[in-house]
């Protein structure tokens, strides 16, 4: 096996998306059942992310999704990504996580991001406009203060029980995110592998920008991205299939629908602008058989100085999602109980 990748770590990301013929409910429920497959394949972390009002995704509160994970496994690290920390008061954030870690301590990660709602109407619906993305510095600082028991806008308020807690913070961003990321000394989650020339820029940016904390001695870089394994070049496809479609029919319809079968998007008749981001949506991602994949995965870690590879795949077929997992681990050797980077404090 290659030692670029036996010395990367793996994690998962799960949107916890709707398939066509099942109910946000069981999206929910499949997320925990695929926590528990990572975890026994030997993933490092298994973390959820925050969207609302999207049709295609169930996963709207993270930090309740989480306490699902951690209570459904034993050994995989649990968190967020991530938590848009514009959407919420950085007492409220704190005071989750407190919780989090005080039920499964020495699990918890807390990722947060910068996003807010994506449409007038879930902004105004969270209390927030566009311009709540250019505080994300403040709040993030404010946040840290009430982990570290030093927040002074509110000297009287206390985070219980998060105050002096340990819980690893990374921040998800690209371009002004990556320069926040480095100026709090954090690590950074960035993605994806498709936008390989933006995504060089701010994990340039970041190292060369980044200052020693107490979270973090050193930089440490997550990419996200997708990574479909299957036997054959063209299964691995197929895996590919359902998140293009749904993407690329929210382009055009401006409506993120539940994952389609494979085969049912390939009988559509698309019309020219939707077959552009179709195969679009088709492409650039890390795909193919074992043999296939490997010197492409360790390419992408050598390139991007990866300390950590987040998978982000979607698709219909949960079975097929599960082999391509376990066969990313074997090449991976991937084993439990992996500690911390020396780079975080």
């Amino acid at each position: 096996m290659s030692s670029v990748i036996a010395s990367t770590r793996f994690s998962v990301l799960d949107r916890s998306r709707t398939r066509e013929g099942h109910d946000g409910p069981e999206a929910l429920r499949d997320t925990v059942r695929l926590a528990r497959e990572a975890e026994a394949l030997g993933f490092h972390r298994f973390w959820v992310s925050e969207h609302h009002s999207v049709p295609g995704v169930a996963g709207s509160a993270p930090t309740v999704l989480a306490a699902a994970v951690a209570a459904a496994t034993s050994t995989i690290r649990v968190g967020t990504g991530g938590v848009m920390l514009p959407n919420h008061q950085p007492l409220v954030v704190a005071e989750q996580f407190g919780v989090l870690e005080s039920l499964y301590p020495g699990r918890i990660d807390m990722g947060l991001g910068r996003s807010v709602g994506f449409t007038d109407g879930i902004r105004r619906a969270l209390g927030r406009d566009k311009s709540a993305a250019e505080g994300f510095a403040g709040r993030l600082d404010e946040l840290l203060g009430w982990l570290e028991g030093t927040q002074r806008v509110h000297p009287q308020v206390h985070a219980r029980p998060a105050e002096g807690l340990r819980i690893p913070p990374f921040v998800l961003a690209t371009g002004e995110g990556a320069g926040i990321a480095a100026a709090a000394g954090l690590p950074l989650v960035v993605g994806d592998l498709r936008g390989r020339e933006k995504l060089l820029r701010a994990v340039e940016r970041y190292r060369r920008e980044f200052r020693p904390s107490s979270w973090a001695h050193e930089p440490y870089v997550v990419v996200s991205g997708t990574i479909a394994l299957a036997g054959s070049e063209e299964e691995a496809r197929r895996l590919l299939v359902p998140e293009a479609w749904s993407l690329a029919h929210a382009r055009t319809h401006g409506v993120f629908p539940p994952l389609a079968p494979a085969e049912r998007v390939e009988a559509l008749t698309m019309t020219e602008k939707e077959r552009g981001f179709y195969e679009q949506g088709l492409h650039g991602h890390l795909q193919g058989t074992e043999d296939h994949l490997v010197p492409a995965l360790e390419g992408a870690i050598e390139e991007t100085g990866a300390d950590e590879v987040l998978v982000t795949t979607s698709t219909y077929d949960r079975v097929a999602l599960v082999d391509s997992l376990r066969r990313l681990a074997r090449i991976a050797e991937l084993t439990t109980g992996r500690g911390e980077s020396a780079a975080l404090a």
